[in-house]
């Protein structure tokens, strides 16, 4: 299966010293555990930073590793890569239940007290709320931050006041821009409600973090006014392949509203030509969507698979 998520990139996966022989077997577990062919590429696409790392350690074999060495690596990578390093702990579930790593050397893994509820916490966002993993990853990196900042100004949680909160956004304030910073906050009150369900932290703390104001309009418009989108898109030479090909992808922008990462995942399979929809893979939220296929895109789109006939699977 790992040939067919990265075609270009599954030799080099495969070439890894430490992680290439149980890539493919990795990436089939990713699969039958239910993560999207997104995840799946942000983890593959992470494995040689980890094996760079683990190789570091002295691990020189898949046998010789154990949850201590996993969990030293994940330490290191979650702070130069926040947001991929989970896939260090997707990587330590695979070996156990595979029987590569014996579950019972966890007991070899000292936990702080900071990464334990923060694991927990992300724990709970998963099973209970399905956060997306990009948001999983916001959350924990700002939760151990806290947790961590709580412990470093000696605050018990149980006693836990709004000025210990205070001096955190504060801190977090004058490294972030408002937009920021707003992100920052929601992670930190989605920590207060969960602590304060089984009254960890008292009740109530998460309702007085005041957040930053955003304001509509008090910046330049983000969006192109529409008589200029139709401008590009008649600047386009049609009568080339690749202007065909770059007027299909920027009327799928222009008529849907498209990341440029949904575009450029798009397949024959997503287009659904007789029913007239147009499926889409979100990697925010990692949902389909379904869109109407209009006439304008369904002809822009025929005209470039015309001239540019994509290769056989």
């Amino acid at each position: 299966m790992l040939k067919s998520l990265l075609p270009k990139a599954h030799a080099r996966m495969l070439a890894l010293p430490l992680l290439g022989p149980i890539a493919d077997g990795f990436d089939d577990w990713l699969a039958a555990n239910g993560y999207t062919a997104g995840s799946r590429k942000y983890a593959i696409r992470m494995l040689p930073h980890v094996d760079n790392d683990l190789r570091k350690r002295k691990a020189r074999t898949v046998a010789k590793l154990n949850h201590a060495t996993l969990h030293a690596s994940w330490r290191h990578l979650i702070k130069r890569f926040p947001m991929n390093a989970g896939t260090v702990r997707s990587l330590e579930c695979y070996l156990t239940a595979t029987g590569k790593i014996v579950a019972d050397d966890r007991k070899a893994v000292t936990l702080s007290v900071a990464e334990k509820l923060s694991e927990e916490y992300v724990t709970y966002l998963r099973e209970v709320r399905g956060f997306a993993i990009h948001s999983m990853a916001n959350h924990r990196r700002v939760s151990q931050a806290f947790l961590d900042h709580a412990d470093r100004r000696r605050a018990a949680l149980k006693t836990l006041q709004p000025k210990d909160i205070e001096v955190f956004v504060t801190q977090a304030g004058n490294r972030l821009c408002r937009g920021s910073l707003q992100h920052e906050i929601a992670a930190l009150r989605g920590l207060l409600r969960f602590l304060a369900l089984d009254g960890r932290v008292p009740q109530g703390l998460d309702k007085q973090i005041d957040t930053p104001r955003l304001y509509r309009l008090e910046q330049l418009p983000r969006a192109l006014p529409w008589p200029t989108v139709i401008e590009l898109l008649k600047s386009l030479d049609l009568t080339s392949d690749i202007g065909l090909r770059d007027y299909a992808m920027f009327l799928l922008i222009a008529t849907y509203g498209l990341r440029a990462s949904e575009v450029v995942e798009l397949t024959l399979d997503d287009v659904a030509w007789r029913k007239g929809v147009l499926r889409i893979h979100q990697r925010k939220t990692a949902s389909p969507l379904e869109l109407p296929l209009t006439n304008e895109v369904a002809t822009a789109l025929t005209k470039h698979l015309k001239r540019s006939t994509p290769p056989a699977p």
